[in-house]
């Protein structure tokens, strides 16, 4: 058996920032225990042009906590969001996520997509999981749940909720309907409280938006575009949960939405439609992997690395997603022990040059690199020391979290 594969942190509360700071709406909820400022443990957002994240504290209880999270826009109240939500509710689960080896939870939504237990969430929300447990909204049971693939490019993901039958499934729109003005209600797990998800009412402010999101801690980035754009109040805690139209049927995947923290904020959310999310939802649960899309165990390296901006290190076993390591290696912050690059030889202070001949700029490419592997596979690892001498060594990837 492997060890333990900590190595990443918890979903992600990324943050957004154009004429208002946003943030990935997955929360972190507590940490249990000594973490390193990870990367998807504390991502968070920003809408382009560039990053200003702050790290969350947790579980966030949203102002106004009765009844709603947004006021009535476009004829959507509060009560017609609550009405609208009582059919939107048994087709979701509140997800909870563990990190080992930093114990941090975290939460986010999950929208369900077969009655068996597939389940379509964001990316962020699982990213580096360690465990994952699930509560069905619809029938009140808990599951362990693993992961089934994950596209990183596109911030979705698919789990699967562990012996589930007989789930209520989620009624599915036509986002390419969807125009400026129309209204709708974000629903989700605001807060990370697992209670009954938690209705917003807004109405649709722009279409095919693009967004930076961005870790000030990791120095990491990673970019969205095409989505949904409302003023509805979506919290943290909403990352997967569902956008739906007046009718109830799910138009998008609630992803970022306002910094609560900042007074001045304009309200904002963003949603990735419905029609991108489900093909590549499809792809998934059909097992088959591309370019963007990963199916199956992740393959785990086992090193953490430190970032350009010198604030912080990305702790993943893949080095996580970033934009350190200065286009000439990664420098490794830290190494899980008995993981692969543990058994390598592979120490702080070391600079990863390349895998498989392959060069390593970053993070990111790291990252990549480790993804488009299997668990069991070997890679030759090179890097620097910190005295300046070459070093090489053969590995044997093992399983790990979710990148």
């Amino acid at each position: 058996m492997p060890p333990p594969y900590g190595s990443y942190p918890p979903p992600p509360r990324r943050r957004h920032r154009g004429r208002t700071s946003l943030v990935l709406l997955a929360g972190v909820a507590v940490a249990v225990g000594t973490g390193i400022g990870l990367d998807q443990a504390f991502w968070q957002q920003s809408a382009s042009p560039g990053p200003t994240p702050a790290n969350p504290t947790a579980p966030y209880v949203p102002p106004n906590s009765g009844g709603g999270n947004g006021g009535a826009s476009g004829g959507n109240g509060s009560t017609g969001a609550t009405g609208i939500a009582a059919q939107v509710d048994p087709t979701l689960v509140n997800i909870n996520i563990t990190i080992g080896y930093q114990g941090v939870q975290a939460a986010g939504t999950g929208i369900v997509l077969s009655s068996t237990g597939e389940v379509l969430t964001n990316n962020h929300v699982i990213n580096g999981a360690t465990s994952i447990s699930a509560t069905d909204v619809g029938n009140g049971r808990s599951y362990t749940a693993t992961v089934v693939g994950y596209d990183r490019t596109g911030d979705l993901a698919v789990i699967q909720l562990k012996d589930a039958s007989g789930l209520a499934t989620a009624k599915l729109g036509d986002s390419s309907k969807v125009a400026v003005g129309d209204t709708v209600t974000a629903i989700g797990n605001a807060g990370g409280t697992g209670q009954t998800p938690t209705p917003a009412a807004g109405s649709v402010t722009a279409l095919d938006q693009a967004i930076t999101a961005s870790d000030q801690a990791s120095g990491t980035a990673e970019q969205l575009s095409g989505l949904i754009q409302v003023d509805a109040n979506v919290q943290p805690g909403d990352s997967g949960g569902s956008l739906v139209d007046s009718s109830g049927a799910v138009i998008g995947i609630d992803t970022a939405g306002s910094d609560t923290s900042d007074p001045q904020a304009v309200t904002q959310g963003f949603a990735i439609p419905i029609n991108t999310a489900l093909p590549l939802a499809q792809q998934i649960m059909a097992g088959k992997p591309s370019t963007d899309v990963h199916v199956g165990p992740t393959a785990f390296l086992g090193v953490e690395v430190a970032t350009d901006s010198g604030s912080g290190n990305s702790s993943s076993g893949n080095s996580g997603s970033g934009n350190g390591g200065s286009g000439n290696g990664v420098l490794v912050a830290g190494v899980v022990a008995g993981s692969p690059a543990a058994k390598a030889g592979l120490a702080q202070g070391d600079q990863i040059t390349a895998v498989d001949g392959q060069t390593v700029a970053g993070p990111d490419a790291l990252t990549s690199l480790m993804v488009n592997q299997s668990p069991g596979s070997r890679v030759t690892v090179q890097w620097t020391d910190a005295a300046g001498a070459s070093h090489s060594g053969t590995v044997t990837l093992v399983s790990g979290p979710a990148d």
